[in-house]
């Protein structure tokens, strides 16, 4: 379901809804970031377990969220500018790919939706919110 507006997270889920959509991955983005619980009390009130890419999301009431760790980005984005700084061309920097990544489950919204997490996955998740 694409959304541009905060204002279209209701049609779209309703649009999951009537997909039979049996969960959701929410990507990352300016309007997602910036309505993060709003996105939360959708999926709980539709009963939709949702995945999100950064912990903050879990935080505010999503369900799970998995993706890079918090902190390594800007500390790579440092590395860059230093080196650019040092006479290295934008252009000759590698591409790089995250190496570590958090996964962060919040219990509180499992048990709102009904779900019961396996402690296998509890056991890998960096961060569990009780």
């Amino acid at each position: 379901m694409e959304v541009s507006s905060a204002d279209r997270f209701e049609v779209a889920f309703k649009d999951a809804i009537q997909a039979r959509s049996a969960a959701l991955y929410v990507t990352q983005d300016v309007v997602t970031n910036s309505n993060q619980k709003q996105i939360a009390a959708l999926a709980a009130k539709n009963r939709l377990p949702t995945i999100y890419p950064r912990g903050d999301y879990a935080d505010n009431g999503g369900l799970m969220s998995y993706g890079p760790a918090p902190g390594a980005d800007g500390r790579d984005a440092a590395r860059h500018v230093d080196k650019i700084l040092k006479g290295v061309k934008p252009g000759d920097l590698p591409v790089e790919q995250p190496t570590k990544f958090e996964m962060v489950i919040n219990l509180k919204t499992a048990k709102q939706l009904g779900l019961a997490i396996p402690p296998n996955v509890l056991a890998r998740a960096d961060r569990v919110i009780r």
